[in-house]
C-alpha cells in the first residue's frame, strides 16, 4: 500500500484558458494561481462546455428525482406529490399547496427513470474528461437522507453494470484512457466522521490533519493512504474496503443510512511534451540550457463525494449516539450551505474554516477546479420543507464561479537522470574508443615493425642480388669483350679466306683458260679446287657457329639486365611502402590525440554543463518565489480596486434610478437628453443594467428600438443584447416582441454598428434551443445571410457568424438553415481571412456536422450531407491546417462526422480526403477525435481498399 511521498509537486506550470467565441486557446504562468479568486459580476454567466476554453466556469448542478418507496405507495394520497419535472425545457415544479407552486431552472433534471448511465454522462463525464485533460474535477452528490445519493454515487454494480454508480463509472472511463506506461492513477478513500477524517483503506489512521499550502493555496491530507490501481478488480476491492469500514445506521428515513461523508480522491498523473520554443512559461535560461523537448507531467486530482444526509431528529427517529452523528453531519451540512451563499453573493469573507467539510472542498467551490452537483431529492409532500431546502441550495451553488486551471510541472527527476544517461553513454563510448584506438595502434605498431623487418630483410637480399648481378655483369662484359676480339679474328680469318677464294678462282679462271694448253694439269687443278671448297665449306660452317653463340650470349645478356631492372623496381616500391606505413603510423597518431583531447573537452564542458543547471535550478527557484509574493501583492490591489469599483457602480446606480424616477417615461425627451452621460456611466456594468431593467421594465427598453435617434437606438440595442445574454431573460424578450423589432432592425437598418450589435442580440437568443425555431421561422438565417453578404466588417461578421454557428446546433433546423442560404453565408464569411470570423465558421460546421451524424445514426434521415451540397468539404480539405489549434479541431471533428455517413464517401475520395482521414488518425492532439477518424476509417470498406 502506498503512501503520499511520489506524489510530492515539483514545479509546476499551470496553464489558464482564454475565453474565445466557438473555441479556445491556453495561455501559462509559472506561478501557481491563487487559492481562490473573487468571482465578479461579469462571471456569473456559465462558461461554455468546450473541452474547457474558458478560465471561468460556473458549477453545474442537476437535479434526479427518487421513485415512490414503498412506505409512500402504501399510503397513496396521504403522500401527494409535491414536485413536478420539465425535462424539456430542464425545470422543476415545487408545489406548496395546490394554489402555490415555484419554478426553478437547473443545468439538467433527471426524472425518477433516468439510467445511471445517463446522469454519469451528463453529470460526471464533462468533468472526469477535464480531469483527463490535466484539470481538477469534483462530482458531488447532495440531498436529505433516503434520496438516493449514494445509489447515485457509490453503486457497485458488480453483478449488474446497468446499475454502476459514478465511482464506478468514472474509474471505468480513466482506466480505458489511459497509458499505464507512461501515465499513473491512484486512489485515496475518506470519511468524515464526528468531525474527523478518517481513511476507509487504512482503519488505524483517524484524525487525519488537513494542511493548506501556503504559497499554492492546495489542499493536502498527509498520511492519508494513496494506492495506485491498474485494474478495474483492483478498484473495485479497494471501494468495497472501503464501503466496509463507512459508518452506516438503521433509521426511519433509510434503512442504511450514511453516518459521515465519503470522499473519494482519484490522483492522475500524465505525462506530457512541448516544444522548447513554446515554453513561454519558462525562463530563458533555462531555454537555452534545454532547446530540446522538455518532459512535463500533468497533475489533476477527481473528488467524488458522498455527503451524508441532511435530516430531521424527529423524522428519522435517531437516538443516543446517532443523534450526536446527526449533529455534525447538519453541522458540516450547515457550513457547506454558508460559504456556497456567501460565494453567491459575492461576499468579502468565505467562512471556509468552519468546517473540515469545507475545508477539504474549498477546491471545489470557487476555486480552481471543474465541479458538477447532483442533488437528490424525493417526491413526497411530506418533507416538502427539505426538499425546498435542497433545491435552493442547488440554486445557490449554480451562481459559484470557479476558475479552471491546467497543472504541469516539468519532470527535472527525469531530466537528471536522461542527462545521467548521456553522460554514461559518452563515457562509455570514450573508453570504448579509447581501447579500439588503442588495439588499433598496437595492431599498427606491431604492422609497421613486421613491415620494418621484412623491409630491412628485403634490403639486405636486394643489395646481395644485386652484388651478385654486378659480378655477373662484369663477367658477361669481360666474355662478350673476349667474344667480340674472337669474332674479329674470325672475321679476320674469313676476310682472308675470302682474299684466298678469289685468288683461288682467279688461278681457275686462269686454269680454266690453260685447259686447252695444259690438260695434263687439270686434274691436279681439279683436286686442289675441291680441298679448296671443302675449306670454304669448313669455315663457312665455323661462322654460323660464332654467330649463334653470340646471339645467345646477347640473349642472356638482356635478360640478366631485366632482372637486374626489376630488382631496383622492386627496392624502390618497398622503400615507398615503408614510407606510407611510416605517413599513415603519424597520421592515426596524431588522430588519436585529437580525439582524446576532444573527449576530455567534451566531459569537462558536460561537468560544466551539469554544474551550471544546479545553478539555474536554484535561481530559478528563488525568482518564482519572487513572482509569487509580487503576484498575491498585485491581487491584494485588485480586490481593492474592484471593491472601490462596486461602491462607484452602487452609486451611479442609484443615480440613474433617481433619473429614470423624475421623469415621465423611458420615451420622453428629459429621458432621451440625459442618456448620453448615463451611458457613458454604465457602460460595461451588467448590474446596472438589470437594475435599470428592472426599475424600467422590459417593453419601455423595447420601444427605444424604435427610436428615431440613431445613438438611442444603438445604446438600446446594446442594453437588449446584454439582457439576452442572461438564460432568465431569453423567454421574456421573445414573447414581448423583442425579437421581432431586432429582426426588422436587421432588415431596414443600413447603420454597420447597429447589424453588429443586433447580430449579437439574435445570437445570445439563439443560445435557447426553444427560441431557434422563432428565429428560423421568421426568416432570421435570411437576414442574418443577407448582411453577410453585404458588409466587411470583421466584427460584424463574426457575431453573424456566431448566431448562424448557434443555429447550425439543432438537426430539426438543417435544411430550412440551408434553403435560406445559411450554410452559404457562413462559408462566404471566409472572405474576411479574420481569425475570430473563422474560428466562428468551424464551430457552425462542426455543430452542423455533429447533430447531422447523429441523426443519420438514429435513421431520421439518409443521403448525401447538406454540407457537401454547398461545398463545404471541399473549404475543410483545402484549409483544415491552416488555422490556430481550436479552430483545426472544430475542422477535424466535423470531418470525422461527414466520414461516418457512408453517402459521403465518393464525395470524401473524390475531394482527397482520404489523406486528411489518416492525417487525423496519427495527428490529431484529441484522442477522441483520433479515435472518431480511425473507427471511420475501419468502418468503411472503400476507404479501406483507397488507403491499401
Amino acid at each position: 500500500m502506498a503512501t503520499g511521498a511520489g506524489w510530492a509537486p515539483l514545479r509546476s506550470v499551470e496553464r489558464h484558458g482564454a475565453p474565445r467565441a466557438g473555441g479556445g486557446t491556453r495561455s501559462k504562468s509559472v506561478a501557481p494561481g491563487p487559492r481562490r479568486p473573487s468571482p465578479s459580476p461579469a462571471r456569473s454567466r456559465p462558461a461554455p462546455d468546450n473541452g474547457g476554453s474558458a478560465d471561468s466556469c460556473r458549477v453545474r448542478v442537476a437535479v434526479r428525482l427518487r421513485p415512490k418507496n414503498s412506505e409512500e405507495l402504501a399510503h397513496g394520497a396521504d403522500f401527494d406529490n409535491c414536485v413536478e419535472l420539465q425535462p424539456e425545457s430542464k425545470r422543476l415544479k415545487l408545489k406548496k399547496n395546490n394554489w402555490n407552486c415555484e419554478s426553478y431552472r437547473f443545468d439538467e433534471v433527471f426524472s425518477e427513470n433516468a439510467s445511471q448511465k445517463r446522469v454519469y454522462e451528463v453529470v460526471a463525464k464533462p468533468v472526469v474528461e477535464s480531469v483527463l485533460e490535466g484539470y481538477n474535477g469534483t462530482v458531488m452528490a447532495y440531498g436529505q437522507t433516503g434520496t438516493g445519493k449514494t445509489y447515485t454515487v457509490g453503486r457497485f454494480g458488480k453483478d449488474d453494470p446497468s446499475e454502476r454508480g459514478i465511482m464506478v463509472r468514472a474509474l471505468e472511463h480513466i482506466l480505458s484512457s489511459m497509458s499505464f506506461e507512461t501515465d499513473c492513477i491512484a486512489i485515496s478513500y475518506l470519511q468524515l466522521y464526528l468531525e474527523s477524517v478518517q481513511d476507509l483503506l487504512a482503519p488505524e489512521k483517524t484524525n487525519i490533519p488537513i494542511v493548506e499550502d501556503a504559497k499554492t493555496g492546495e489542499v493536502s491530507l498527509p498520511g492519508a493512504a494513496i494506492v495506485e490501481i491498474k485494474d478495474l478488480e483492483h478498484a473495485f476491492q479497494l471501494l468495497q474496503i472501503g464501503e466496509a469500514n463507512r459508518h452506516a445506521a438503521n433509521t426511519k428515513m433509510n434503512t442504511e443510512s450514511s453516518r459521515s461523508h465519503a470522499i473519494l480522491i482519484i490522483h492522475l498523473q500524465r505525462s506530457s511534451r512541448i516544444k522548447g520554443g513554446n515554453c513561454r512559461s519558462l525562463s530563458n535560461d533555462t531555454l537555452d540550457i534545454f532547446p530540446d523537448n522538455l518532459p512535463l507531467v500533468l497533475k489533476s486530482k477527481l473528488l467524488i463525494v458522498d455527503l451524508a444526509g441532511s435530516e430531521r431528529i424527529d423524522k428519522s427517529g435517531s437516538e443516543g449516539h446517532m443523534i450526536e452523528e446527526a449533529k455534525f453531519i447538519n453541522l458540516s451540512l450547515s457550513s457547506l450551505g454558508k460559504c456556497i451563499n456567501a460565494l453567491a453573493e459575492n461576499s468579502p469573507h468565505i467562512p471556509i474554516r468552519d468546517s473540515k467539510l469545507t475545508r477539504i472542498l474549498c477546491d471545489s467551490f470557487g476555486g480552481t477546479a471543474r465541479t458538477s452537483l447532483v442533488v437528490t431529492i424525493g417526491p413526497s409532500s411530506r418533507h416538502y420543507s427539505e426538499t425546498s431546502s435542497t433545491i435552493m441550495f442547488g440554486q445557490r451553488a449554480m451562481k459559484v464561479v470557479n476558475t479552471i486551471k491546467l497543472k504541469e510541472e516539468v519532470d527535472y527527476e527525469i531530466l537528471y537522470k536522461k542527462m545521467e544517461r548521456e553522460v554514461d553513454q559518452l563515457t562509455s563510448e570514450m573508453e570504448r574508443q579509447q581501447k579500439v584506438i588503442k588495439s588499433e595502434k598496437m595492431q599498427l605498431d606491431k604492422k609497421l615493425k613486421e613491415s620494418e623487418k621484412a623491409f630491412h630483410d628485403l634490403r639486405l637480399t636486394s643489395n646481395m642480388q644485386i652484388e651478385n648481378l654486378e659480378k655477373e655483369k662484369c663477367h658477361l662484359e669481360s666474355a662478350v669483350k673476349n667474344l667480340m676480339q674472337t669474332l674479329e679474328e674470325e672475321k679476320g680469318q674469313r676476310n682472308l679466306l675470302s682474299e684466298q677464294i678469289i685468288e683461288l678462282e682467279k688461278l681457275l679462271n686462269e686454269n680454266k683458260q690453260q685447259q686447252l694448253e695444259n690438260i695434263s694439269k687439270t686434274k691436279i687443278l681439279a683436286d686442289t679446287s675441291k680441298e679448296h671448297e671443302k675449306e670454304m665449306g669448313e669455315l663457312l660452317k665455323l661462322l654460323e657457329e660464332e654467330r649463334s653463340c653470340s646471339s645467345s650470349m646477347k640473349n642472356r645478356m638482356s635478360v640478366l639486365q631485366q632482372q637486374l631492372c626489376d630488382a631496383q623496381s622492386s627496392a624502390q616500391l618497398q622503400e615507398s611502402m615503408a614510407r606510407e606505413f611510416e605517413k599513415k603510423l603519424t597520421k592515426v597518431t596524431e588522430e588519436f590525440t585529437s580525439q582524446l583531447q576532444s573527449l576530455r573537452k567534451n566531459i569537462s564542458e558536460l561537468i560544466s554543463e551539469k554544474e551550471v543547471i544546479y545553478e539555474e535550478l536554484k535561481s530559478t527557484q528563488e525568482k518564482a518565489q519572487q513572482e509569487m509574493r509580487h503576484r498575491q501583492g498585485l491581487e491584494d490591489q485588485i480586490l481593492r480596486m474592484k471593491q472601490s469599483a462596486s461602491d462607484n457602480c452602487a452609486e451611479v446606480s442609484k443615480a440613474s434610478c433617481g433619473m429614470v424616477r423624475s421623469g415621465s417615461g423611458l420615451g420622453n425627451a428629459a429621458f432621451v437628453s440625459k442618456s448620453g452621460k448615463l451611458r457613458e456611466a454604465v457602460s460595461g456594468q451588467r448590474g446596472t443594467i438589470s437594475k435599470i431593467f428592472e426599475e424600467v421594465g422590459l417593453p419601455n427598453v423595447l420601444s427605444l428600438l424604435k427610436s428615431e435617434d440613431l445613438d438611442v437606438q444603438i445604446h438600446a440595442v446594446k442594453v437588449v443584447a446584454n439582457l439576452a445574454a442572461e438564460d432568465i431573460n431569453q423567454e421574456r424578450i421573445v414573447e414581448e416582441g423583442g425579437l421581432d423589432a431586432l429582426l426588422s432592425l436587421l432588415e431596414t437598418s443600413e447603420n454597420t454598428t447597429i447589424h453588429r450589435v443586433t447580430a449579437g442580440a439574435v445570437a445570445n437568443l439563439a443560445m435557447n434551443g426553444s427560441n431557434q425555431g422563432v428565429i428560423m421561422n421568421k426568416g432570421g438565417a435570411r437576414l442574418l445571410a443577407n448582411v453577410a453578404s453585404k458588409t466587411d466588417d470583421p466584427q460584424t461578421l463574426r457575431m453573424v457568424a456566431g448566431a448562424i454557428a448557434n443555429l447550425c446546433g439543432n438537426e430539426k433546423l438543417h435544411l430550412m438553415l440551408k434553403q435560406d442560404g445559411g450554410i452559404k453565408a457562413l462559408l462566404g464569411m471566409f472572405r474576411s481571412g479574420h481569425i475570430d470570423v473563422i474560428a466562428q465558421i468551424a464551430r457552425g460546421i462542426a455543430n452542423f456536422a455533429k447533430c447531422e451524424s447523429r441523426v443519420i445514426s438514429q435513421g431520421h434521415r439518409k443521403g448525401r450531407s447538406l454540407l457537401i451540397e454547398d461545398g463545404v468539404l471541399t473549404w475543410m480539405v483545402a484549409n483544415s491546417t491552416r488555422f490556430s489549434a481550436s479552430t483545426r479541431r472544430h475542422i477535424e471533428l466535423a470531418f470525422c462526422h461527414l466520414a461516418q455517413n457512408e453517402d459521403n464517401t465518393c464525395d470524401i475520395i473524390a475531394s482527397g480526403g482520404i489523406k486528411e482521414l489518416l492525417r487525423i488518425s496519427r495527428e490529431s492532439p484529441r484522442e477522441d477525435t483520433r479515435n472518431l477518424a480511425k473507427k471511420a476509417l475501419d468502418s468503411n470498406p472503400a476507404f479501406l481498399r483507397e488507403v491499401q
